[in-house]
C-alpha cells in the first residue's frame, strides 16, 4: 500500500511549545531550554493510521511577530493546523482565532487541532478546558491539553489530526 504524505503547520504564539511539542513527537525527547524557531522548520514522521502509512511533513512556524507577515507564503499546500496556546499565559489563548482564520485564508476546509500545552504545570494554568472546547467548537475542531514535557497526548493530538486528515481526504 502506498503512503499518502501530508503536510500541517504548528502555529501559535511565541514560546508555547510548539517545537517542544514537534521534537517530543518526532525524536521522543524534550529538553528544558529554550529554542526559539527562526521562520520554519520542517520534520517528518510516518505514521500508521487505520492501516495505511501516513507521512506527515510537519511544519513549525515561528511565533514572533516579525515572521507573521510571511506565514501565508509558508501555510500553501497544508492539509491541516495544529494551533497551540500556552495554559499558563492568558495571552496566547485569543490568538488561536487569529491563526486559524489566516491559515483558513490560505488553505480553507482544512481541519484545525486546538492544544492547549504545558499541562503538567498545574499549578500556573490559567486557562481551562471549558475555554479550549468553547474555542474548538467555533472552529469546528477537536481539542486537548497536552505536555511536551511529559509527552501527555502529543502522540494522540497527531493520530487524531491524521484520521481527520484522511477524513477529509475520503470526501
Amino acid at each position: 500500500m502506498s503512503s499518502i504524505q501530508k503536510k500541517i503547520c504548528l502555529l501559535g504564539n511565541f514560546a508555547v511549545g510548539k517545537t517542544s511539542l514537534v521534537r517530543r513527537f518526532i525524536e521522543g525527547v524534550f529538553e528544558d531550554r529554550y529554542l526559539s524557531t527562526i521562520g520554519v522548520r520542517v520534520s517528518r514522521k510516518v505514521l500508521t493510521v487505520r492501516g495505511i502509512p501516513l507521512t506527515l511533513l510537519v511544519w513549525d512556524l515561528a511565533g514572533e511577530e516579525k515572521f507573521v507577515q510571511v506565514a501565508h507564503s509558508y501555510y500553501r499546500g497544508a492539509a491541516g493546523a495544529i494551533l497551540v496556546c500556552d495554559l499558563t499565559r492568558a495571552d496566547t489563548f485569543p490568538s488561536l482565532k487569529d491563526h486559524a482564520q489566516a491559515f483558513w485564508s490560505v488553505n480553507p476546509h482544512t481541519p484545525v487541532a486546538v492544544v492547549g500545552n504545558k499541562v503538567d504545570l498545574l499549578e500556573q494554568r490559567v486557562i481551562a478546558d471549558e475555554e479550549l472546547a468553547g474555542i474548538a467548537a467555533q472552529l469546528d475542531a477537536f481539542w486537548l491539553t497536552s505536555s511536551a514535557k511529559t509527552g501527555e497526548n502529543v502522540q494522540g493530538l497527531f493520530e487524531q489530526l491524521g484520521e481527520r486528515l484522511l477524513d477529509q481526504q475520503n470526501t
